[in-house]
């Protein structure tokens, strides 16, 4: 009789439960962490081609080296990260690193205009293409991600999900900070193509009359 009591209790528990909003907090989750995973997979993707770039740029321009050291240093602390996406300081942490990363990148990129012979090679050309795509990549999943967090952090705050959230340990997740959001809300500009035009030149003025006229 007691055992049957009991599993009325937890029948009626778990029927509160969903109720309350337990099935759609772990949906949320779950779209959290698929959510990171993609963040994550297109950062890595990113981490994977700059081998590559620099050494192709190297080949043109090894009088560069402390650039080049730079991006390859700012990879390997981003490789050295074990982040965790639950916690706000793992986090913070790590969304530094790949700052540091996007800011070396940069330079180096900014490097190679001084070389034309590098910017005529396919394979130069190739590499650029796919960092280009890879740097809207990495923009549209981050906006995702946070978007995506904002709707769970919402969610469980609100009544009577904030209950159930309370009683099954679900907690406010930390999300990338926005420093800069005019920044951050397009990728790093990666072409080299056309050059900017030069300035126009001040129009000459005619020489004055001779004496004799």
């Amino acid at each position: 009789m007691r055992q049957m009591s009991r599993l009325w209790l937890l029948v009626v528990f778990v029927a509160l439960l969903s109720g309350c909003g337990y099935n759609t907090i772990q949906q949320k989750d779950e779209a959290v962490k698929a959510g990171w995973s993609e963040v994550l997979n297109q950062y890595k993707r990113r981490a994977d081609l700059i081998p590559n770039l620099v050494k192709t740029v190297q080949g043109y321009a090894q009088q560069e080296r402390q650039v080049l050291t730079d991006v390859t240093n700012a990879r390997a602390r981003v490789g050295q990260i074990q982040v965790n996406a639950d916690d706000a300081a793992s986090l913070q942490q790590f969304q530094q690193a790949q700052g540091e990363l996007s800011s070396a990148l940069s330079r180096l990129l900014v490097v190679t205009e001084n070389y034309p012979n590098l910017k005529s090679d396919q394979s130069f050309r190739d590499l650029q293409a796919q960092l280009e795509g890879t740097e809207n990549r990495i923009t549209v999943a981050r906006g995702r991600y946070i978007q995506t967090v904002q709707d769970y952090n919402t969610y469980i705050r609100q009544f009577p999900q904030l209950i159930t959230a309370k009683l099954t340990g679900a907690k406010e997740k930390p999300n990338f900070t926005v420093e800069n959001e005019a920044a951050i809300s397009e990728a790093p500009a990666v072409d080299f193509g056309t050059p900017a035009p030069a300035a126009p030149q001040a129009p000459v003025p005619p020489p004055p009359p001779s004496p004799g006229n």
